[in-house]
C-alpha cells in the first residue's frame, strides 16, 4: 500500500495514494498575511514565519502538480461594502488594531480586489487551478470548495498555509466532519505564535489523529514519489 510516513498513522489509512482522489489545499498565502504592510503586520505580528513558507510551499505544490493531484488555493477576504463581515469579526479585528476594511499600505485590509488580498506572486495559481474566496476561517464556510472537491472525487486533502491555529485548523476540523481525510504538512504552515503552531499540531495528532495526520514536506514528497513508481 502506497502511503505517506505521518504521525500518528501512515496517511491515508483507507486506500492507496491516488492523484485523482487527492488535493493540495494552499490556505491564505496572501500578501495581507505574508508581507509587510498587510493585515498581520498591521496587528503587530512578525510576517517572517509566513513569508518563509513560500519556497517550501512552492516545492510542495510542484510535487503535487507533477504527480497529478489537484491544487486548490484559498483567499480570505470580504466584499468591498463589508456586507459579508460579521459584527464579531469586525469588532475583534478592530480590537486587535487592524480593523478589516481600513486602509493600509497594501490597500484596504482583507478586502477582495485590494493588493493585499491577492496570493503572493511566487504562488500564483496556474490556469485551471481553483481559487476559493472565503469570508470566514474554514475554507468550507460559505464557499463552493466541497462541491469542487466532490465533483472530482477527492477525499484526501494535503493542507498547508496560514495560520496553523486559525484558518488551517478550522479547515481541518470542517474537513473531518465532512468525511475527508486531511494531512497537515507541518513545515509548510505557520502561526503568529510558535506555541500556537506547536499546540495545533499536537491537537491534530491527539486521540489517534482526531483531525487527521501530520507529516513533513520531505515525507510527503517521498510518499508521492513512491506512489508514482508504484503506479
Amino acid at each position: 500500500m502506497t502511503s505517506i510516513d505521518a504521525r500518528p498513522y501512515r496517511w491515508p489509512h483507507r486506500q492507496d495514494l491516488a492523484p485523482g482522489a487527492t488535493a493540495l489545499i494552499v490556505i491564505d498565502m496572501q500578501r495581507d498575511f505574508c508581507e509587510p504592510g498587510g493585515y498581520i503586520a498591521t496587528v503587530g505580528y512578525d510576517v517572517a514565519p509566513a513569508h518563509a513558507l513560500i519556497p517550501r510551499i512552492a516545492a510542495l505544490r510542484d510535487a503535487v502538480r507533477s504527480w497529478g493531484g489537484l491544487v486548490v488555493y484559498t483567499r480570505e477576504g470580504h466584499r468591498s461594502d463589508l456586507s459579508d463581515l460579521g459584527s464579531h469579526k469586525r469588532f475583534r479585528s478592530r480590537a486587535a488594531g487592524g480593523e478589516i476594511g481600513s486602509r493600509g499600505p497594501l490597500g484596504r485590509l482583507l478586502v477582495r480586489g485590494e493588493p493585499g488580498w491577492d496570493i503572493v506572486a511566487a504562488l500564483a495559481p496556474a490556469d485551471g487551478e481553483p481559487v476559493v474566496d472565503k469570508p470566514g476561517f474554514s475554507a468550507f464556510h460559505a464557499t463552493d470548495l466541497d462541491r469542487i472537491l466532490g465533483a472530482r472525487g477527492v477525499r484526501h486533502l494535503i493542507v498547508c498555509g496560514v495560520t496553523t491555529d486559525v484558518c488551517v485548523h478550522s479547515t481541518l476540523r470542517d474537513a473531518v466532519d465532512r468525511g475527508y481525510e486531511p494531512l497537515l504538512v507541518s513545515d509548510c504552515c505557520a502561526a503568529t505564535d510558535p506555541a500556537n503552531h506547536a499546540a495545533s499540531i499536537e491537537t491534530i495528532c491527539s486521540e489517534g489523529g482526531i483531525f487527521g495526520a501530520v507529516a513533513s514536506a520531505a515525507a510527503v514528497a517521498a510518499g508521492l514519489a513512491a506512489a508514482e513508481v508504484a503506479a
